[in-house]
């Protein structure tokens, strides 16, 4: 199957066109192919299967070490409270 050639702008611009598509895509800038696109379909269930394992497994993991995710959460939360405000009074991260 013949990809349907396009520029990188059309592409973004219609990426939710192509996500739909069956056709792969040669995304193109000033002439020359610079990547290809190649929509795939029917995984859902795959990608949700495999989530749902890595979730039950982080659940056993946590559960195995007594780890409280609610504190992890607000540890987590606190952190990146923490490097927002020292990132918007111009400090590097360390």
């Amino acid at each position: 199957m013949e990809p349907t050639k396009v520029g990188i702008r059309e592409f973004r611009a219609g990426l939710a066109e192509y996500i739909a598509s069956d056709k792969p895509v040669a995304i193109t800038r000033h002439g020359q192919t610079v990547g290809f696109f190649i929509p795939t379909h029917g995984q859902a269930d795959a990608d949700m299967a495999a989530l749902k394992q890595a979730w039950a497994e982080l659940d056993r993991m946590l559960a195995d070490r007594a780890i409280d995710v609610e504190e992890v959460a607000s540890e987590f939360k606190a952190a990146r409270a923490a490097d927002n405000a020292s990132s918007r009074l111009g400090r590097k991260r360390p």
